[in-house]
């Protein structure tokens, strides 16, 4: 095959892979599924224009695979964990034993052979990574309790599926004794380039970039230069390259500077997963590869979405999380991963299953991450339908230590600029004062200031309203601008409860008034009044406009807030809103 067609073979795969792409965002389907189907399309099921055997194509598949690894353990930050390990460790190695279990009986009774439903059972314990967290993130989930449980799993997850991919990249896998000596030989080696990587987290690394943190170009080649060196110790030691890659990850994890880092090989590491998974389509050798077991795919996808929900929620309500954490942190974890087909293509490669197995697994990862990613998008939404059932599992003990707590005080959704002004007028005036925040900052700074409860988590669960005995509240203060939110707060509110919440646009501070709010604060409109204010008295009287400075400045530094113009009223009034 000469270059300028391996060049051409490369550039059909991306553009095509860039129009499902974008059709597949109109359909708020995650890109992974657009990158399959297009191999599908360009290859044996479809058209048949592309082949896997193009050297460029399994190269760049490679570096795929490496990359992505490589992104995977740049996202295991241990700190984010740290205060929940012990119960996410417990729920993770639970969930991989008995899905794992699951997924064997599921397969065994679906009548495959013994390897393969070996290799179906290893490959289908993985949650999609890519789609739960991307999804998370653009809800603003992903420090939520539930989102930190599932991050967690996915971590042990992670490593679980490097050791696997170690050992399907082995020569052979002929027997019981065959299968401990490589394993034995995988962890031996893992160790000693973990080892390499912790230590080189700690004395290495931090020095290297800070003396390169300020040259942006260099910060992104030292990244992948790193990723590089521990693919090459990796092979050194007969690993797999997604070993190395992973390993090399998670010692830049570790670093301060590891968000940015993330940010910037994040792009690179988008294109070459276009082409890994493009070329798992291309593996599938037909349209009777892919539906070969269609039946097979569609009462597996059934069996498994609704079995790994009920484990989840099983170990994960054993560790004392409140039934909305378990409902969500479970709910989010359905699909079968894109990783199964990680797995099955290298178990292809080795033989240990044909391709009628391989399109088994992608037509269930397909049909499952397409559910999951509109599951995950409404899980809310679902549990509010189905709490009234799920309450059954909420102990008395539980909802009552909540409704004791508090009574006549004031509740603050979130801790900012603009409620860290305000309480100190509130507290002045009311009892008891309860913060809610769900950022560990928010934690310390409750804490160095010892003068407020608080309560750590996201006032969107009901476990976390009741524990701050919201509905017995006498004064709310939410600085959260999102709608759902101050709705739902507002919703549950007694009637003689002052509600004082934050919105960003006009129609929504119209819906809070119509709910009963006491006042919507803008932020953008209440800074644009008060400069206006400062300007006002400025031209009038240079005099007063300094005393009003002096004086906003000593309440600032004593924790007050500055005086608003008395006379004025304010932008928004309660039922209406001037245009103007």
């Amino acid at each position: 095959m000469t270059e300028i067609a391996l060049a051409a073979d490369f550039a059909i795969i991306v553009v095509v892979a860039t129009v499902v792409g974008i059709i597949a965002r109109q359909l708020n389907q995650p890109t992974i599924i657009a990158y399959i189907a297009t191999g599908v399309i360009l290859g044996p099921v479809v058209f048949g224009v592309v082949s896997h055997d193009d050297p460029l194509v399994e190269v760049m598949a490679e570096l795929g695979l490496g990359f992505l690894l490589f992104l995977l353990g740049m996202k295991m930050r241990f700190s984010d964990i740290q205060d929940i390990l012990r119960p996410i460790t417990n729920v993770a190695i639970g969930q991989t034993v008995l899905q794992t279990a699951l997924a064997f009986l599921v397969a065994w009774w679906l009548g495959f052979e013994q390897t393969e439903v070996l290799v179906i059972a290893l490959a289908t314990v993985f949650g999609a990574t890519p789609v739960i967290v991307k999804v998370l993130t653009d809800k603003d989930e992903i420090t939520s309790l539930p989102g930190k449980i599932d991050v967690g799993v996915l971590i042990v997850q992670d490593i679980y599926l490097v050791i696997i991919l170690a050992l399907f990249a082995a020569d052979t896998l002929d027997g019981g004794a065959e299968i401990a000596s490589t394993l034995g030989v995988i962890f031996v080696m893992m160790a000693f380039i973990a080892i390499f990587s912790i230590a080189s987290s700690r004395y290495i690394l931090p020095r290297l970039f800070r003396q390169i943190a300020n040259n942006k170009d260099v910060f992104l080649i030292v990244a992948i230069a790193w990723a590089f060196l521990f693919i090459a110790i990796a092979e050194g030691f007969d690993l797999s390259v997604e070993v190395g890659a992973f390993l090399a990850g998670i010692s830049l994890a570790q670093l301060p500077y590891s968000k940015e880092l993330e940010d910037r090989v994040t792009p690179i590491t988008d294109f070459f997963i276009l082409i890994f998974f493009a070329s798992i389509g291309l593996q599938i050798e037909g349209v009777s590869s892919l539906f070969a077991y269609w039946q097979e795919a569609l009462i597996a996808s059934a069996v498994l979405m609704v079995g790994n929900f009920w484990i989840m929620f099983y170990l994960i309500d054993r560790e004392g999380f409140d039934v909305e954490t378990s409902f969500l942190g479970s709910i989010n974890m359905v699909q079968v991963s894109e990783f199964s087909l990680v797995v099955g293509g290298l178990a292809l490669a080795q033989g240990h299953i044909d391709a009628d197995v391989l399109g088994y697994l992608t037509l269930m990862a397909l049909l499952t991450m397409s559910i999951s990613t509109y599951i995950i998008t409404y899980n809310r939404r679902i549990f509010s339908i189905v709490e009234p059932w799920f309450d059954r599992f909420t102990s008395d003990a539980a909802v009552d230590a909540g409704v004791d707590a508090y009574e006549d005080h004031v509740v603050a959704i979130g801790f900012d600029e603009v409620t860290q002004y305000a309480l100190p007028v509130l507290e002045s005036e009311y009892d008891e004062v309860v913060v809610v925040d769900r950022r560990n900052e928010a934690v310390e700074a409750i804490e160095a200031a010892e003068r407020y409860d608080f309560v750590f988590g996201d006032v969107r669960h009901t476990e976390v309203r009741k524990a701050v005995n919201l509905s017995a509240a006498r004064f709310v203060l939410s600085s959260t601008v999102e709608p759902d939110v101050n709705r739902a707060i507002l919703d549950e509110l007694d009637e003689e409860t002052v509600a004082f919440v934050e919105a960003e646009y006009i129609d929504d501070a119209r819906d809070l008034y119509e709910r009963g709010a006491d006042y919507v604060i803008m932020s953008t409109y209440l800074a644009a009044e008060q400069l206006s204010y400062y300007l006002e008295t400025y031209v009038d009287d240079r005099d007063a406009f300094e005393e009003a400075i002096e004086g906003d400045l000593r309440r600032i530094e004593r924790g007050g807030s500055p005086d608003a113009a008395e006379d004025r009223e304010p932008f928004i009034e309660d039922g209406g809103a001037d245009d103007g």
